[in-house]
């Protein structure tokens, strides 16, 4: 890895740069990335990827590290060039020049970041929750908690980070409680360790190569959430210093902890178990030798995809920021509150996006479509890191070496192919949101040629 740029080390973006409150240090991003990629997807869709591979549970997970390690190197460079809170919607316009491809970038990104947070709020009223009650209707429930984390969001940034934090730490430890009843498992010799190289395909060939891949695809979503950590641009200090250690370890870190659990699962929960289950590691905690209260854990999941929600939530409403500021959204979405500095008008409008897709999706299925749309953005990035090569800047930066972009951009594609065997559903409900995208860009277009702003 290599530093491009001048010998200047200061970043380019300083404190009166921006609108926005540089609150975010270098500890406080990388518990942020780590929170930010940990939750619903390990919590929640674990049993639906074992139901798509069987009992190599593992593998998907492994593959799904390689192939975040090689995005989150293109966007670590991105970053470090581009420290705006705009992300792939920036990048994009800045290497192909094409607005409407820019909008759709961005549109895809932030229907990701709101099909996420949809797919927690699901999560939170589900399996888990349900070890305490099942009085409340679960889409009520999911709508009641989108509203509290919008409200968490419009106090502040630095309040939204500081309840990251803490809900970080909670769901790590949820995962090394999974750790220790693996670990207790192992050394007493429970399980099966006949199930992990166990394929629900049977067989090899093309069968075995779908399921694999199809599982990787929806096993991808429990890695998304990096990429959101570059739209903090600007609330980060010193950007270019701060992001490639805090998006590596943040993946290293999250990428271990999920091979690790796959393996756990798979070794103490027979697949087709964790496929009927919306909560699966409650499923592997009840499994356990460990006499660990199935109650506690219930609690510690739910902590857990309410940090996911309230990171997507508040990743998307800065992306509407960004790209209001960037002229591709109205400006009234870029409005901030005086006193608060928050994006006011962008929470408001992404919460209300979120209530419409948690009101009509599923865990899997907007789980799905959160991977798919990041992975047909992802490929962009991909290419775009490699365009902008001819754009140099005067600061130092991350440079990542080309070969991993080029495997990235494939690896990308491949997985939001037909290959993958993805559910047809998701392929429509991916192109709904773009269609309304569409209509959207035009109306945009529209209001600013009768303005006279074009």
């Amino acid at each position: 890895m290599t530093k491009a740029g001048s010998d200047a080390t200061a970043s380019p973006g300083g404190a009166d740069d921006t609108p926005l409150k540089r609150a975010i240090g270098p500890k406080l991003l990388i518990l942020f990335v780590i929170g930010d990629i940990l939750g619903t997807g390990i919590y929640a869709t674990t049993g639906q990827v074992a139901g798509k591979v069987g009992g190599a549970l593992w593998l998907p997970f492994v593959i799904g590290f390689v192939v975040a390690i090689l995005t989150a190197a293109s966007y670590v460079e991105l970053v470090g060039k581009y420290p705006k809170a705009a992300g792939a919607a920036l990048y994009t316009q800045k290497a192909f020049q094409v607005p409407f491809l820019t909008f759709i970038v961005a549109f895809m990104v932030m229907c990701s970041g709101l099909s996420s947070a949809s797919a927690a709020a699901r999560a939170f009223s589900g399996d888990y929750l349900s070890e305490f009650t099942d009085f409340f209707p679960p889409t009520l429930i999911a709508i009641l908690f989108i509203l509290a984390l919008a409200a968490l969001n419009l106090r502040g940034v630095s309040e939204s980070v500081k309840t990251n934090v803490v809900l970080t730490l909670v769901e790590l430890t949820g995962l090394f409680v999974i750790l220790a009843v693996g670990a207790w498992a192992v050394l007493t010799g429970d399980g099966e360790p006949s199930r992990l190289g166990e394929f629900q395909a049977g067989g090899s060939g093309y069968a075995l190569v779908t399921s694999v891949l199809g599982a990787t695809a929806l096993g991808f979503f429990a890695f998304v959430g990096f990429e959101d950590s570059v739209n903090m641009a600007e609330e980060t200090v010193d950007p270019a210093r701060t992001f490639p250690r805090a998006i590596f370890v943040g993946v290293t870190v999250t990428g271990t902890i999920y091979v690790l659990v796959a393996l756990i699962s798979s070794l103490l929960v027979d697949y087709r178990v964790l496929e009927d289950s919306s909560g699966p590691l409650l499923e592997v905690v009840k499994a356990g030798g460990l006499d660990f209260p199935p109650k506690l854990f219930a609690l510690i999941a739910l902590f857990a995809v309410t940090n996911s929600a309230l990171i997507n939530i508040m990743m998307a409403s800065r992306l509407c920021y960004g790209m209001a500021n960037e002229r591709i959204l109205p400006r009234a979405l870029g409005r901030v509150l005086p006193r608060r500095r928050t994006p006011v008008v962008g929470i408001v409008f992404v919460s209300l996006l979120a209530i419409g897709l948690v009101s009509t999706g599923e865990i899997a299925g907007l789980g799905d479509t959160t991977a798919f749309l990041l992975l047909c953005v992802f490929a962009v990035v991909n290419i775009a890191v490699l365009v902008l090569r001819r754009d140099p800047v005067e600061h130092r930066h991350f440079r990542t070496p080309t070969v991993l972009p080029v495997l990235g951009a494939i690896a990308s594609l491949a997985l939001a192919s037909p290959l993958a065997d993805r559910p047809a559903d998701v392929y429509i409900r991916a192109g709904v949101l773009v269609a309304v995208g569409i209509g959207l860009w035009v109306l945009n277009k529209t209001v600013m040629k009768a303005r006279g702003e074009e």
